[in-house]
């Protein structure tokens, strides 16, 4: 089957929903390659703690933005957008579909609808956000960004800590708000997108999340953090699954009390994710058991768009 050139297909949900398995089948069935939009899988220095693809699979196909930079270079929505945007150029040279999949929806968002340019910060001010984060909490930060910006502490995301944190250097930077930059006008792209939803009933998701915690802590997640240790204060590893251990290494938890902390913020973390993802239009909400109906729907809606 011929399908109109450059389609953008999106596969996107919740971490654990089972994104990997049905984006790297459908690539596969397709004959095409995989763009990740996961801000944490494409550091090289993490592996077992954001879940990143096992060997085999990436083998089986071909896939982009995985293990492709450090921790110690700057990765953001906007560096995630120029670097997509280049290389799907390249990659529709080759295909005329390819695959994205990824839980981080900002990424997903200034990809396929671009982003307005915010000042850049001084690494200072963001090193000593991240210091006095680490050291004070999630209330101190929140605090803290309800004088800062009382803009975003009344709009944007309260309970999601990177976000946060994005937002006060923000504004200790440039004395406004994040969302004074955000003008919701849409970039025009050079390729359509087909975009998929994955979603599970509640209880099973939070369920698979705490499969995966033991299976990731059974793999060695604790040996990995601890490698990590002298690189604690980089912004990639202000993470859910590496702070917590972190803190146990602090003596400030148990190891037990640490694990039932990472199984709690990855269910929270999944929740913001739906929240997000489910606010986006154009989604077709799918179960990933629902695969066979998945494949067929977006041959349908590539045939459409041929036509």
């Amino acid at each position: 089957m011929s399908f109109q050139k450059n389609t953008l297909i999106v596969i996107a949900g919740p971490t654990a929903v089972g994104k990997t398995a049905v984006a790297i089948e459908v690539a596969r069935q397709l004959d095409t390659v995989i763009l990740s939009a996961d801000s944490r899988q494409c550091f090289k220095e993490l592996s077992i703690g954001v879940a990143r693809p096992t060997g085999a699979e990436l083998t089986t196909v071909p896939h982009y933005f995985i293990a492709s930079h450090s921790i110690q270079e700057e990765m953001n929505a906007a560096i995630y957008e120029t670097y997509a945007l280049q290389l799907l150029e390249e990659l529709f040279r080759q295909h005329p579909v390819v695959i994205l999949t990824g839980g981080t929806g900002l990424y997903i968002k200034a990809l396929l609808e671009g982003l307005d340019p915010v000042p850049q910060v001084p690494e200072k001010i963001r090193e000593e956000i991240i210091a006095a984060y680490q050291a004070k909490g999630l209330d101190w930060l929140r605090e803290t960004l309800e004088k800062a910006d009382p803009l975003f502490a009344a709009k944007g995301e309260m309970k999601n800590p990177q976000r946060m944190m994005r937002a006060l250097e923000v504004a200790k930077a440039t004395g406004t708000s994040i969302l004074r930059f955000q003008s919701q006008k849409k970039a025009q792209r050079l390729f359509g997108t087909i975009c998929i939803g994955l979603e599970l009933p509640r209880p099973l998701l939070y369920e698979r999340i705490n499969q995966r915690v033991e299976a990731m802590m059974t793999a060695g997640l604790e040996a990995e953090v601890r490698s990590l240790l002298p690189l604690r204060h980089h912004n990639a590893l202000q993470t859910v699954g590496y702070q917590e251990l972190f803190s146990y290494f602090d003596g400030t938890l148990t190891k037990e009390d640490a694990v039932a902390l990472i199984r709690q913020h990855t269910r929270h973390y999944a929740k913001r994710q739906l929240t997000w993802f489910k606010k986006q239009p154009g989604f077709h909400w799918i179960q990933p058991a629902a695969y066979p109906t998945i494949l067929p729907l977006i041959k349908s809606r590539l045939e459409e768009k041929e036509k």
